[in-house]
């Protein structure tokens, strides 16, 4: 993002902010200091700090947020509504239901790829041994201590546990509808509570039924479905799974551990004849950066259905979407044994993502929204 907005003419200062755990009281002292000695036009950040929209309120200064991820809790803070904000978020979903509620300060915006460096990405024939493969899923399957948050309620009544699982295997079921919200009731809430309180402050707006919602049961039915689709295929097919969690056994997958994002992730995908995207369920209708990133390396792209993905790529074209286990059993089959077919769909996902869906097509977009933009 730093190259693509000096590349279109601008001067950009970075404000690192590289240590984790700052208290709200340094992140503002270092802000401060930095904004007093150079004259910005706007601040930019990836994802929404309430602290740095705090500043710049004060100080009447734009601050830009492009938000990647979903659920992103930061978005509604009280602070989102301070009139130095211009929040773009990539899931339209999250967009819409902010804007309705009121929130004039929230834009949509899709994610984007680094296209030159993804463009120009050259493999060795090293490199092609290392990372080849039938099919490759990168991601987590959230087995981690930390996400494992719904083992919490093992204990909760066993009518409020049945009734969970069984809207998380149905959500499992149904793509391009998420309900999990709207199905938990007051009295499920008020049940979750006791094993899992949510603690509820003044500094969001969000409520414990969306939190359980986004932050518990989508994560449940994603790491589920990672999980039973990727033995399912791995029944049949050779399957590599790159993750964090480098134990994890499943039957019929082989766990290669992590890879870096930058310096391997692009070779694994353009070197796997298929690349899953199993999306994030809080993820309600937008374009994962995963799935940009597979189509932007070269990758052969399989997802599961999301709306946006067919917003704007050509299903079929650019790439392909299952409907169903059954759906993404039989694709996984036609398209590793019709090699021609495959590399013309993952050629144009390229092409289209690396002409369309670029930082610099993106920064445009933001700087016509600032509209009086009078800086360079």
């Amino acid at each position: 993002m730093y190259e693509a907005f000096e590349e279109l003419g601008h001067r950009v200062v970075k404000i690192p902010f590289a240590e984790k755990k700052l208290s709200e009281e340094e992140i503002t002292k270092r802000l401060k200091e930095a904004l007093a000695i150079c004259s910005c036009d706007f601040v930019f950040s990836f994802n929404y700090f309430p602290q740095a929209s705090i500043v710049c309120n004060k100080i009447g200064l734009r601050y830009v947020s492009w938000v990647y991820d979903s659920p992103h809790i930061q978005v509604y803070s009280y602070t989102v509504i301070n009139p130095c904000n211009y929040v773009f978020l990539f899931d339209y979903a999250v967009y819409q239901e902010l804007y309705n509620a009121g929130i004039q300060t929230v834009y949509y915006l899709p994610l984007a790829v680094n296209e030159k460096r993804l463009g120009s990405l050259v493999v060795s024939e090293a490199q092609r041994e290392k990372y080849k493969g039938d099919i490759s899923f990168v991601g987590s399957l959230y087995n981690e201590k930390k996400h494992r948050i719904y083992d919490k309620f093992q204990n909760i009544d066993p009518y409020a546990r049945g009734y969970l699982d069984g809207m998380i295997r149905c959500q499992q079921q149904i793509q391009g509808y998420y309900f999990l919200q709207e199905m938990l009731t007051d009295e499920l809430v008020a049940e979750m509570e006791k094993a899992y309180p949510t603690n509820p402050d003044d500094s969001h707006v969000l409520s414990p039924r969306a939190i359980y919602a986004d932050y518990v049961l989508a994560r449940q039915v994603t790491a589920l479905e990672r999980r039973e689709l990727l033995e399912t295929l791995g029944s049949k097919y050779a399957v590599h799974l790159y993750t964090y969690e480098s134990d994890l056994q499943i039957p019929g997958v082989e766990n290669r551990g992590k890879i870096d994002y930058y310096d391997e992730m692009p070779y694994v995908f353009r070197c796997s004849k298929i690349n899953l995207n199993i999306t994030l369920r809080s993820i309600k209708t937008g374009i994962p950066l995963r799935a940009l990133d597979i189509m932007g390396s070269g990758g052969f792209l399989l997802s599961n259905y999301q709306q946006e993905l067919l917003e704007y790529f050509v299903p079929g074209e650019d790439f392909v979407f299952y409907e169903s286990t059954e759906d993404l059993m039989a694709k996984a089959e036609y398209y590793l044994t019709h090699d021609k077919e495959r590399r013309e769909i993952a050629q144009n996902g390229c092409k289209k993502v690396c002409s369309e869906h670029n930082m610099k097509a993106r920064i445009a977009e933001i700087i016509k929204v600032l509209g009086d933009f009078s800086g360079k």
